[in-house]
C-alpha cells in the first residue's frame, strides 16, 4: 500500500476543552490507484489531510498511525516531514490561488520550488519550468504571467504542476476543482487522470461533492462527524449504501 491510515484520532484544544474531529478513522490507498475522502463541511477529511502533511496547528494531538510506503511518519520531527513534503507528498490546495504568490510569476514560483527542493536552478530550472507547464497543458509562456493574468481553470492546472515538480508519488488533492465550472471541472478531473497514468501517481481525491468524486475515483471513504462510516467502490455505493448519510448523500445527486 501507498498510504494507510490507522486507527487516527485528532483532538483539537478548544478553550481548554478536548474535541475529537477525527475518530478513530482507518483507510488504505494502494499505490498508483485515484481514492476519494468524501464528507461535508465538519466531516473531519480536511483534518486528515493535514495530519497526513503534519500541519496541525498548535495544540492538536494526533494518536494512531500513518504509514507512508510502510514507515510510520506520524509523530515525525518537522525536519523529517519537510523532507516527505512536495518531493514524496505533495499538495493540491484548496483555491488555486493559494499555490501562489500574487508577485511573483508562475515560472518562478516552479523554479523556486526546483531549487529549493532539488537544488535545481538557471537555464535548467527554467526548461524544467516549460516542462510541466506542458504536462499539465498550458503553453510556455504561462512561466511569465502573474497568477491575477489566469484563468480559474489556467490556474488549477499551474497548481498542479507546482506540486508535481519535485515528482512525488503521492498527491493530496484538496477541492481541486472548487469554484470552476462543469466543463472546466471535468478537464481537470481529466487531467489528474491522466497524469496518474503517465507518472505512476497515487491520488488521494478529498471533496463534498460525491458525483464528482465518483465520476473520478476507483475508491470512495465517507465521512460524518469526524468518523468513516463506509467505503468502497463508487458503483457499489450508489446501488446499496449502507448508512444513512450516504444514502441522503446519493440522493441529493440524483
Amino acid at each position: 500500500m501507498m498510504l494507510e491510515v490507522r486507527n487516527l484520532t485528532v483532538t483539537y484544544d478548544a478553550r481548554g476543552a478536548a474535541n475529537e474531529a477525527v475518530k478513530n478513522v482507518s483507510f488504505a490507498v494502494a499505490e498508483n490507484s485515484f481514492c476519494g475522502l468524501i464528507g461535508e463541511s465538519g466531516s473531519g477529511k480536511s483534518t486528515v489531510l493535514m495530519t497526513l502533511l503534519g500541519l496541525l496547528p498548535a495544540g492538536a494531538e494526533a494518536r494512531g498511525e500513518i504509514l507512508y510506503k510502510g514507515r510510520n511518519i506520524l509523530g515525525l520531527p518537522e525536519d523529517g516531514l519537510r523532507k516527505l513534503r512536495q518531493r514524496e507528498i505533495a499538495l493540491v490546495p484548496q483555491g488555486a490561488l493559494n499555490s501562489f504568490t500574487p508577485v511573483m510569476t508562475i515560472g518562478r514560483h516552479i523554479k523556486e520550488v526546483l531549487e529549493v527542493h532539488l537544488g535545481i536552478k538557471g537555464e535548467e530550472a527554467e526548461r524544467r519550468a516549460a516542462e510541466l507547464l506542458g504536462e499539465v497543458e498550458l503553453p510556455a509562456d504561462i512561466a511569465h504571467r502573474y497568477p491575477h493574468e489566469l484563468s480559474g481553470g489556467q490556474k488549477q492546472r499551474a497548481a498542479i504542476a507546482l506540486a508535481l515538480s519535485c515528482e512525488p508519488g503521492l498527491v493530496l488533492a484538496d477541492e481541486p476543482t472548487t469554484a470552476l465550472d462543469v466543463i472546466t471541472q471535468a478537464a481537470i478531473l481529466r487531467l489528474l487522470e491522466k497524469l496518474r497514468r503517465e507518472k505512476n501517481l497515487t491520488i488521494l481525491l478529498v471533496t463534498h461533492d460525491l458525483p464528482m468524486a465518483a465520476s473520478a475515483c476507483s475508491e470512495l471513504f465517507v465521512m460524518k462527524d469526524g468518523r468513516l462510516i463506509e467505503s468502497g467502490a463508487p458503483r457499489d455505493l450508489i446501488r446499496a449504501p449502507k448508512e444513512e448519510h450516504t444514502k441522503a448523500l446519493i440522493a441529493a445527486m440524483l
